[in-house]
């Protein structure tokens, strides 16, 4: 695969050395030039990769938050009677650092 280097404005690009026919207009063509149409990329995901995909499509089809119990905490948070109950958030924490390994 030719590599981009040093490339200065109105040069014309090369293929590090291997030129074909058709851009000298002479002489047979390399082996680049053989290569068949019918050649193709391919892509395969890993798990983790289709997992996270799967992930977003779950995701796209949820509501992102609850209108409501937003409200409901802002109002809690104002008034002053809004507790954190730490062991729970911490556990919560843990829960998805524990989901987040089987990724």
């Amino acid at each position: 695969m030719p590599t981009i280097n040093n490339i200065r404005t109105n040069q014309p690009m090369t293929s590090g050395g291997n030129v074909s026919h058709a851009e000298t207009g002479k002489g047979k063509p390399t082996a680049e030039a053989k290569t068949s149409a019918t050649d193709s990329d391919s892509v395969s995901l890993s798990s983790q990769g289709q997992s996270v995909g799967q992930i977003h499509q779950q995701l796209a089809t949820q509501e992102s938050f609850d209108n409501e119990k937003v409200n409901a905490i802002k109002e809690a948070i104002a008034n002053g009677s809004y507790v954190i109950d730490a062991d729970k958030l911490a556990a919560n924490m843990i829960k998805l650092e524990d989901d987040l390994k089987g990724l």
